[in-house]
């Protein structure tokens, strides 16, 4: 018999209207549970809840509410094995990485458990006499978190984990592809000592959950992280309530390799950055950017690389790469295969199908050569593990090409000159720059987001965090004459 598993609704498990299955990438055969969809009474229940619990929490000692995210904290930590391997067999990533995730999973709650005794107001004299002004922050109300799939308890744990530190309730609804991960974490909720409905689960399909929550005048703030053509629905139909919205959307993430470089970082930067986690990362490396000197030599260093990642299931020892998380993702990487062909791009690397005894959903890494900034492949996010070497004249051609997108996430340079990285630095039309790393690969104590078509609203992360979860009050405040 397979498991079934529960939305954790105003802090009870309820069944929804359905069960979907959960299929483990790796082996199309292993079904690791059915999990519940909730429906439209559900959410209700959970906003209906969560308005109430907020007004408890917001009255909560502080110090109650940084033992509540500092015991979530480290419960992930110390159970980061156990999760992580649930979390790679769910969602394809090798097992180092699944426990790695959770393991920063933890460091967020650990984190935001810190910063709920450093959330600080101002105080400032007002221009008229004998009045002073108090400026603080306080929570926003209800807010509901969509997560995606590739990141499925690292991407929640950022978000849920502020919001509650700054006194906000939590409506999550995570990605039907990685449910596993999401019902683990609320299984932890459940047992904290919260009020009833501050956490919430409610798991189920983007077009109906999804955009139920985003649609609802009882949801005060919304945090996406997906696809931009879904970001974009979540903005519409969150603004007819003029609901605050925080998006994490697309990108095209260019690794510029300057002649200058060392070859042996430039190689390391971008086979971790295209290739880690299956290509499958907002932050990952689809365009390289190569100076025509160095050309030859990178491509064939990267080539090298390239064929002897070893692909294999997530929890295969040995495994460098897994599947891709679903059929539908495996088909969409090879329309965009066919499509390099057709552009006119040339396979240096990669490519074919793994010999691997179980059925799941594998693909071989890939590296094309030809490639130019305006084919589709090098305009459109690709969520794979494919990149193209687009080759620059010198460095200000390499900066026009990485400019040179609809999106603006991350970007990095491989390059020995402080000039050229500081140049970079400065000029790169991004929200994130790495100098001599790969463009995946950020710190949770700082912010993180893009800019252009990649992010809309203010940053994630680190203190800036609190621009997103809470809202400012200015208060004036007369003494009277002391007369």
């Amino acid at each position: 018999m397979v498991e079934r598993y529960s939305n954790y609704i105003a802090g009870s498990w309820t069944e929804g209207e359905g069960w979907v299955e959960n299929i483990n990438p790796s082996d199309v055969s292993d079904t690791i549970g059915q999990y519940a969809q909730a429906s439209a009474v559900n959410l209700d229940d959970a906003l209906g809840a969560a308005r109430q619990a907020m007004k408890e929490w917001q009255n909560t000692r502080l110090e109650h509410r940084q033992a509540v995210l500092s015991a979530v904290g480290r419960e992930m930590m110390a159970r980061s094995a156990e999760l992580g391997e649930l979390l790679s067999r769910e969602e394809g990533k090798p097992r180092a990485e699944g426990v790695g995730e959770v393991y920063r999973a933890g460091q967020f709650f650990d984190y935001y458990a810190a910063e709920v005794l450093r959330l600080h107001g101002e105080t400032a004299d007002s221009v008229r006499p004998d009045i002073e002004v108090d400026i603080r922050r306080e929570p926003m109300g209800v807010v509901g978190v969509i997560s995606p799939w590739n990141f499925p308890v690292a991407t929640a744990s950022w978000k849920i984990a502020p919001a509650l530190a700054f006194g906000n309730a939590v409506i999550w609804k995570p990605a039907n592809a990685t449910p596993a991960s999401a019902w683990a974490l609320a299984e932890i909720f459940s047992r904290q000592d919260i009020p009833p409905g501050l956490f919430n689960l409610v798991m189920g399909g983007g077009s109906k959950i999804g955009l139920a929550l985003s649609q609802s005048p009882k949801i005060d703030a919304i945090s996406f992280t997906g696809s931009q053509p879904v970001g974009c629905q979540v903005a519409a139909a969150a603004v007819s309530n003029l609901t605050k919205v925080q998006l994490e959307l697309g990108s095209k993430n260019a690794l510029v390799v300057m002649d200058d470089a060392d070859m042996d970082v430039a190689v390391s930067a971008a086979a971790g950055g295209a290739y880690g986690g299956t290509g499958q990362k907002c932050t990952a490396s689809s365009r390289l950017v190569v100076h025509r000197a160095v050309h030859d030599e990178f491509v064939e260093r990267l080539s090298m690389a390239v064929e002897s990642l070893v692909v294999g299931p997530a929890l295969a020892e040995g495994t460098q790469m897994g599947p891709v998380v679903s059929a539908g993702q495996l088909a969409a990487n090879q329309d965009y295969v066919a499509l390099a062909g057709q552009e006119g791009c040339e396979l240096a690397a990669g490519g074919g199908e793994p010999e691997i005894a179980l059925d799941g959903y594998y693909m071989n890494p890939l590296l094309f050569i030809g490639g130019r900034n305006d084919m589709r492949i090098n305009r459109e996010e690709i969520f794979g593990p494919m990149a193209c070497v687009i080759p620059a004249d010198d460095y200000d051609h390499a900066l026009a090409i990485t400019n040179d997108t609809e999106f603006g996430l991350t970007a990095g340079i491989v390059t020995k000159s402080l000039a050229r990285a500081n140049h970079f630095r400065r000029n790169a039309e991004v929200g994130c720059v790495m100098v001599n790393l790969p463009t995946a690969g950020t710190d949770y104590h700082v912010p993180f987001g893009g800019r252009k078509g990649s992010s809309f609203g203010s940053r994630e992360q680190g203190r800036y965090a609190a621009e997103f979860y809470t809202q400012v009050k200015t208060a004036y405040i007369s003494a009277g004459n002391p007369a």
